[in-house]
Protein backbone atom coordinates (compact mmCIF):
# COMPACT_ATOMS: atom_id res chain seq x y z
CA UNK A 1 0.00 0.00 0.00
CA UNK A 2 1.05 3.49 -0.59
CA UNK A 3 1.49 5.25 2.62
CA UNK A 4 0.73 8.61 1.06
CA UNK A 5 -1.14 10.16 -1.23
CA UNK A 6 0.19 13.24 -3.74
CA UNK A 7 -3.28 14.91 -1.90
CA UNK A 8 -2.08 13.96 2.02
CA UNK A 9 1.82 14.55 1.07
CA UNK A 10 0.49 17.90 0.32
CA UNK A 11 -1.67 18.59 2.70
CA UNK A 12 0.86 17.45 5.34
CA UNK A 13 3.59 19.14 4.09
CA UNK A 14 1.25 22.41 4.09
CA UNK A 15 0.76 22.28 7.77
CA UNK A 16 4.50 21.22 7.90
CA UNK A 17 4.98 25.36 7.01
CA UNK A 18 2.30 26.70 9.34
CA UNK A 19 3.94 26.18 12.72
CA UNK A 20 2.15 26.99 16.18
CA UNK A 21 -0.78 25.96 15.05
CA UNK A 22 -2.80 22.62 16.45
CA UNK A 23 -3.31 20.54 13.45
CA UNK A 24 -6.02 17.78 12.73
CA UNK A 25 -4.10 14.83 12.20
CA UNK A 26 -4.23 14.08 8.22
CA UNK A 27 -3.33 10.50 8.15
CA UNK A 28 -3.65 7.23 10.43
CA UNK A 29 -0.89 4.51 10.15
CA UNK A 30 -0.87 1.31 12.05
CA UNK A 31 0.74 -1.78 12.38
CA UNK A 32 -2.33 -4.51 11.25
CA UNK A 33 -0.47 -7.58 13.08
CA UNK A 34 0.67 -6.26 16.34
CA UNK A 35 0.81 -2.84 17.92
CA UNK A 36 1.73 0.41 16.59
CA UNK A 37 -0.46 3.60 15.74
CA UNK A 38 0.63 6.81 14.44
CA UNK A 39 -1.35 9.90 13.76
CA UNK A 40 0.49 12.38 11.71
CA UNK A 41 -0.27 16.12 11.34
CA UNK A 42 3.08 17.70 9.60
CA UNK A 43 5.45 16.80 7.18
CA UNK A 44 9.10 18.55 7.16
CA UNK A 45 10.26 19.93 3.91
CA UNK A 46 12.78 17.18 3.81
CA UNK A 47 9.71 15.00 2.65
CA UNK A 48 10.87 12.40 5.37
CA UNK A 49 10.30 13.26 8.84
CA UNK A 50 6.78 13.19 10.02
CA UNK A 51 5.44 14.89 13.11
CA UNK A 52 2.41 13.83 15.00
CA UNK A 53 1.32 11.00 18.00
CA UNK A 54 3.00 7.92 18.59
CA UNK A 55 1.45 4.60 20.17
CA UNK A 56 4.42 1.73 20.06
CA UNK A 57 2.01 -0.30 22.15
CA UNK A 58 3.97 0.42 25.53
CA UNK A 59 1.38 2.52 27.46
CA UNK A 60 3.22 5.94 26.81
CA UNK A 61 1.66 7.51 23.48
CA UNK A 62 3.80 10.62 22.87
CA UNK A 63 3.87 13.74 20.32
CA UNK A 64 7.00 13.54 18.28
CA UNK A 65 8.56 12.79 14.68
CA UNK A 66 9.17 9.88 13.13
CA UNK A 67 10.76 9.11 9.50
CA UNK A 68 8.84 8.10 6.14
CA UNK A 69 11.38 6.32 5.06
CA UNK A 70 11.37 3.83 7.81
CA UNK A 71 8.31 3.37 8.31
CA UNK A 72 8.08 2.51 4.43
CA UNK A 73 10.91 0.05 5.43
CA UNK A 74 8.81 -1.80 7.81
CA UNK A 75 8.64 -5.51 6.99
CA UNK A 76 5.88 -7.85 9.02
CA UNK A 77 4.86 -11.27 8.95
CA UNK A 78 3.21 -12.16 5.74
CA UNK A 79 4.63 -10.09 3.63
CA UNK A 80 3.00 -7.17 4.85
CA UNK A 81 3.82 -3.57 6.61
CA UNK A 82 3.01 -0.66 7.70
CA UNK A 83 -0.85 0.17 6.57
CA UNK A 84 -2.63 3.56 5.82
CA UNK A 85 -6.16 3.57 7.42
CA UNK A 86 -7.98 4.38 4.40
CA UNK A 87 -11.30 5.59 6.35
CA UNK A 88 -9.77 7.55 8.84
CA UNK A 89 -11.50 11.30 9.43
CA UNK A 90 -10.10 12.72 12.64
CA UNK A 91 -12.63 15.30 14.27
CA UNK A 92 -10.27 16.92 16.87
CA UNK A 93 -7.15 18.60 16.81
CA UNK A 94 -4.05 16.65 17.74
CA UNK A 95 -3.96 18.21 21.72
CA UNK A 96 -7.26 16.17 21.53
CA UNK A 97 -6.08 12.92 20.55
CA UNK A 98 -3.02 13.21 22.57
CA UNK A 99 -4.81 14.36 25.78
CA UNK A 100 -7.29 11.51 25.34
CA UNK A 101 -4.12 8.71 24.78
CA UNK A 102 -2.41 10.13 27.93
CA UNK A 103 -5.46 9.20 29.97
CA UNK A 104 -6.30 5.95 28.55
CA UNK A 105 -2.40 4.68 27.50
CA UNK A 106 -3.03 4.31 23.91
CA UNK A 107 -4.25 6.33 21.26
CA UNK A 108 -8.28 6.59 21.28
CA UNK A 109 -10.77 7.16 18.79
CA UNK A 110 -14.09 7.36 21.18
CA UNK A 111 -15.96 10.03 20.58
CA UNK A 112 -16.87 9.80 24.35
CA UNK A 113 -13.40 10.03 25.63
CA UNK A 114 -12.20 12.44 23.01
CA UNK A 115 -15.23 14.98 24.18
CA UNK A 116 -14.09 14.15 27.77
CA UNK A 117 -10.11 14.96 26.63
CA UNK A 118 -11.54 18.52 24.73
CA UNK A 119 -13.52 19.34 27.83
CA UNK A 120 -10.08 18.55 29.98
CA UNK A 121 -8.28 20.87 27.72
CA UNK A 122 -11.16 23.67 27.81
CA UNK A 123 -10.91 22.95 31.70
CA UNK A 124 -6.87 23.72 32.22
CA UNK A 125 -6.82 27.14 30.04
Amino acid sequence: MILLTEDIRDRLLTNGQQRDIDHVPVVKFFNPVGAGTWLITEMEADGDTLFGLADLGFGCPELGSCSLAELTSVRLPFGMGIERDIMFQAAFPLSVYAEAARQAGNIVESERLLHAAAAALRDRR
